[in-house]
Formats: structure tokens, C-alpha cells, sequence
């Protein structure tokens, strides 16, 4: 009896945890229109220690964006600097007709998709509406909420790109463009806020701010 008790509350708290992290899906039809906002900062910007890094900003960075995956790094390289990984889309990538005919998936630091016969959209598309941001949260704060965050929740994304330098990783330079792929086109986002946003675009009052 003990072992079917333990049994069945193993399987609650499976359940429990699989319906507060299940995805968020919504009905057809692009829910982020506007594109992501980048604004070159001047060569003098002055850098600043992060830890045991060094950061150098290159851009303030602004987005509204639906989270297409996310991806947890604890062990390699990078993981003390940039410890989540936040695949987001918009535009036709927030679109659920889309995404239900892709899957999309995240690993070593890259995200991928894929798709049966035919892509839903043009390939371009997919690429120039989707990318992996290496989160580097300001906060634990920030930290914390990004690991919360469901799959399909709509964010507001705030901060500054940046090339890293320190221990393990060399120097870590964040992609300036939303048109390229591979490696090296990633965003490295020194995250300054997070908003949560509804399903029609209206801010949340839960706002998550570095101080």
C-alpha cells in the first residue's frame, strides 16, 4: 500500500510539474508584428567587469518576441556568463500555424528546426524571424525568470549586445544582424529587463527590472 501511495505521488508531482511548464499555444494568426530594434553605441562606450568577465557593448538591443524553446546550460564553457539559452521568434515565427508545423529544438549552444515534406514559410523567413539569444541576466532575479519562462510565452527583451571576454571562453562577440545563421549568429544579450506580455500585446504588470 506504502508503495503505491509513493507511487501515485510520484506521478502527481510529474503532472503537477509537466501543467505549470506545459507550452502555451494560442490561436492562428501573428501575435509579435514588430521587428526587433538595434542601435549601434559609439567604439568609446566604455566596457565593464561582470564577475570574472569583461563585457564591451555594442548595441542597445529591444524586442517583443513569442519563446519559441529555451535551453538551460549548467556544464560547458560558457554556462557561468551565460547560464539560459532563449530561442524566441516574431513575425511569422509567432504565428501558431507556423510553429505547429515545426519542431524546434536547442543544443550546443545553437537552436534548430525542422519541418516534414514542405516548410511552412520560406526558409528566409524562418531564419530572418527567429533567433538563439545567449542570455547573460544582470540579476539573479532576471536569471531566475528566464529558467521560469514557459514555452509560447510572450516577452519583452531589453539590454545591450556585447562582446564578452574571460576565463574558458576566449572572446565571446555577439551577432549585430537578425539575416544570418550558423555559427556566430547568435545574439550574446547582456539582459537589463524582462516584461511578460499578454497574448494581445499588453504588458503584464509582472516587470522584472535591473536596479
Amino acid at each position: 500500500m506504502k508503495k503505491i501511495l509513493v507511487l501515485l505521488a510520484i506521478a502527481g508531482a510529474c503532472y503537477g510539474y509537466w501543467f505549470l511548464h506545459r507550452p502555451i499555444s494560442y490561436g492562428p494568426g501573428v501575435l509579435i508584428a514588430s521587428d526587433p530594434t538595434q542601435v549601434t553605441l559609439p567604439l568609446d562606450e566604455p566596457a565593464f567587469d561582470f564577475g570574472d568577465f569583461h563585457l564591451k557593448p555594442l548595441a542597445r538591443f529591444d524586442l517583443d518576441a513569442r519563446l519559441l524553446h529555451s535551453r538551460v546550460y549548467r556544464f560547458d564553457p560558457g554556462a557561468r556568463l551565460v547560464p539560459i539559452d532563449l530561442a524566441v521568434g516574431w513575425g511569422p515565427m509567432s504565428d501558431q500555424q507556423v510553429l505547429d508545423r515545426l519542431h524546434i529544438t536547442q543544443s550546443m549552444r545553437f537552436f534548430w528546426y525542422e519541418y516534414q515534406n514542405q516548410p511552412p514559410i520560406p526558409k528566409d523567413q524562418i531564419i530572418n524571424h527567429a533567433t538563439n539569444i545567449h542570455i547573460i541576466p544582470s540579476t539573479s532575479k532576471l536569471a531566475a525568470s528566464c529558467k521560469s519562462l514557459r514555452c509560447g510565452a510572450l516577452v519583452h527583451l531589453n539590454g545591450e549586445l556585447v562582446e564578452a571576454t574571460g576565463p574558458h571562453i576566449g572572446t565571446w562577440r555577439s551577432s549585430l544582424s537578425r539575416t544570418d545563421s550558423g555559427n556566430g549568429a547568435c545574439e550574446l544579450l547582456y539582459l537589463k529587463e524582462m516584461e511578460l506580455l499578454s497574448a494581445d500585446a499588453v504588458v503584464n504588470k509582472s516587470r522584472f527590472v535591473r536596479r
